[in-house]
């Protein structure tokens, strides 16, 4: 437990801090880091935690709702947050195109966007919450493995945008502790309701599927979005296939 939370907490944290250090957000190092976690997110959801769901004995056409209200509330939660927990960057600096995003930055406060982003990241920290329905072979740190590595870069987009938005690096800092500390609260509140069992094991499976709708939704768009146009682009391929290998790997090797 204590390492999860460390992970979960320290992850976003250092990620939101490297905006003090690392100029250029938009460089290709860093489309590339996104395009890999998306692709090892959706990796490891496709064939890591949706098996694991519809092996359950609770009926398979509830998971299935459960995951499409999953990857529509994301959608909503999108439409505060402009797709920061894949880490879209949209300020008002560079071409016409940027001004256009950095428009819905503006309307939306500081305060709308961290809730938004700690809703969803709450959610993922229940993820890490073991019911004993899912059995011994839902691999935990294969799941805890595909959050950390999208909410790095969504740190460092949450930073980047609200320096922007706050004018202060400094300002932003509460922001990025706040983002930081929902998904290990997260995980201790979904921990504490299973032990208690004030929600059963079935109820948390369906928590398991709503925030598996969230994965498959984000982690689609980071793949999809990285090739603006459809332009086929060897190198992002080549990452793409390797992060999916690794969760097919995480999945069927370990």
């Amino acid at each position: 437990m204590t390492i999860k939370l460390l992970v979960l907490f320290l992850t976003p944290l250092l990620a939101g801090l490297l905006v003090y250090f690392v100029p250029n957000a938009r460089s290709s190092n860093f489309r590339l880091l996104l395009v890999f976690a998306g692709s090892y997110l959706f990796g490891i959801t496709v064939t890591h935690i949706l098996p694991e769901l519809y092996h359950q004995s609770i009926g398979a056409e509830l998971i299935g709702l459960f995951v499409l209200a999953g990857f529509f509330l994301q959608q909503v939660l999108e439409y505060f947050t402009s797709g920061i927990e894949h880490g879209h960057i949209h300020v008002h600096s560079h071409g016409s195109d940027h001004h256009s995003h950095s428009h819905h930055h503006r309307q939306v406060s500081a305060i709308v966007l961290l809730t938004a982003l700690c809703l969803h990241a709450f959610l993922e920290g229940g993820m890490l919450a073991q019911p004993l329905a899912m059995g011994p072979h839902y691999d935990m740190n294969a799941i805890l493995l595909g959050i950390a590595l999208h909410r790095a870069p969504a740190a460092f987009a949450l930073m980047t945008v609200l320096a922007f938005q706050l004018g202060s690096k400094r300002k932003s800092l509460p922001y990025l502790i706040g983002f930081s500390i929902a998904a290990p609260i997260g995980l201790l509140i979904s921990t504490y309701l299973a032990e208690t069992e004030i929600l059963s094991g079935n109820a948390l499976i369906y928590l398991y599927a709503l925030v598996s709708g969230n994965f498959l939704h984000i982690s689609t768009t980071i793949v999809f979005e990285s090739s603006p146009e459809h332009h086929f682009n060897a190198k992002k391929l080549a990452v793409a296939m390797v992060g999916a290998l690794l969760a097919v790997g995480v999945e069927y090797i370990l």
